[in-house]
């Protein structure tokens, strides 16, 4: 896993900022440069490149939640509050960094340019292997049945939260949601414990 100094985690911090805020092709790195007060040849040394930058900035994100899920893997919980406390983990993650996903979302559909995500495919595989080990866990205590598609569990938390970020006007119509403040709470309650009722649904029913 690359590691990276105090300066280079200031510099993606501010490209992830300048990303959400203008889009990856609206931010060019002598923009970075200027926020983070550095000098281009300095992100130059760094990076190489802004593509080069997305990668790290992706790279750097998913370690963290890497640490994270090892770290809940390891808590000794029952099965289903580990799986409650893994579908916060996974919501409050992809909302924090929604901007990441969607610039990614619009690269992989795009193909604008060749990014080279090897590392990260290889990254989200040890992550889901994770997130295996956590339900066949929960399987072994005889808690969750055993016909269980774990492939698909990260597609439902991840779209559910998706597909309501994507119709955030919509919701906030509907649910009389006023200010951001509020839109996020939703996401860490009631949305939330929605997709943990979902999921706990589908490691307990037998096909």
């Amino acid at each position: 896993m690359t590691e990276f100094n105090e300066k280079q985690l200031e510099i993606l911090q501010v490209a992830e900022q300048l990303f959400a805020e203008e889009g990856f092709d609206g931010t060019s790195v002598r923009d970075i440069a200027k926020k983070a007060n550095v000098n281009i040849a300095m992100i130059s040394y760094y990076f190489g490149s802004k593509e080069k930058m997305l990668e790290a900035l992706v790279l750097n994100r998913i370690a963290d939640m890497r640490l994270q899920l090892e770290s809940l893997y390891n808590e000794t919980l029952p099965p289903f509050e580990k799986v409650d406390k893994l579908i916060e983990l996974y919501i409050s993650r992809i909302n924090k960094n929604r901007c990441i996903y969607q610039i990614l979302h619009f690269e992989f559909s795009t193909k604008k340019r060749e990014l080279n995500f090897d590392a990260f495919t290889e990254m989200k595989q040890q992550n889901f292997e994770t997130f295996q080990n956590i339900i066949n866990e929960g399987q072994k205590a005889g808690a969750f049945q055993q016909n269980i598609n774990v492939a698909l569990l990260p597609p439902i938390i991840m779209g559910t939260y998706f597909q309501f970020h994507m119709n955030k006007p919509l919701y906030l119509k509907i649910l009389n949601i006023k200010t951001e403040e509020e839109y996020n709470n939703y996401i860490a309650t009631t949305l939330t414990q929605h997709i943990q009722k979902t999921i706990k649904a589908l490691l307990v029913y037998a096909n």
